[in-house]
């Protein structure tokens, strides 16, 4: 007598092919949160206890991958930015924007690499990143407009921010975290415009974007 077929899912998939999505997505954020997201997808089958076949049939690009994994980072993300644009004090909506996407970048190796990286066919994705660099100039500006943000800042700096704290990120989290939130502190501390001293002005800024620190991040 044959036997019936495993029942199909809400998204349509029989549950033996739910169970081994759900391996490799799990495989796939540890691996990116250690490793980066460059990591072979052969390691990631490995990880996940299944063939490299069976990750393509459910994944057939890193890109989709890659997107899926980090689905809930992004929505995350983009809420930080959210939040902090609504905050009436827009030096605290600056201030807590910074602290929080650099405790991200700390807890997930993979997760500024994936935002930095470009998919031109992840139409939402590519939203919400151009969504958080609009968050970034207004976030700027407003925090300039309330006295409270250096006037010679600019947007580029923030980039110096992720550079620097993506240094402290390769060890271990605990003492990462600790030591990204003394570095922001320190750097929140300076950016603010009591410390701007015109006798003392700084450097011209440096003609960075998040492509720089996207290209730092593969070297």
């Amino acid at each position: 007598m044959s036997h019936a077929a495993a029942p199909a899912g809400p998204t349509g998939l029989r549950a033996d092919a739910r169970h081994n999505r759900e391996r490799i997505l799990q495989a796939a954020r540890e691996a990116f949160a250690e490793l980066g997201i460059d990591v072979p997808m052969a390691a990631i089958a490995r990880r996940a206890g299944v063939g490299v076949a069976t990750l393509y049939r459910r994944f057939p690009t890193r890109e989709s991958l890659v997107t899926e994994v980090f689905a809930d980072q992004f929505a995350a993300c983009a809420k930080t930015f959210d939040d902090a644009l609504a905050d009436p004090d827009a030096w605290r909506g600056f201030r807590t924007m910074i602290e929080k996407v650099c405790a991200m970048q700390v807890v997930d190796r993979g997760f500024t690499a994936a935002f930095l990286t470009a998919f031109p066919d992840a139409i939402d994705y590519e939203r919400e990143r151009t969504r958080a660099e609009r968050g970034l100039t207004e976030l700027t500006r407003r925090a300039k407009a309330a006295g409270r943000l250096r006037a010679d800042f600019e947007v580029a700096d923030l980039t110096l921010v992720l550079m620097a704290n993506r240094g402290i990120a390769s060890g271990p989290t605990e003492t990462a975290l600790a030591a990204s939130r003394r570095l922001v502190a320190y750097l929140l501390q300076a950016f603010q415009v009591d410390h701007a001293d015109p006798a003392d002005p700084l450097p011209p800024p440096a003609p960075l974007g998040l492509d720089h620190l996207r290209n730092a991040q593969v070297r």
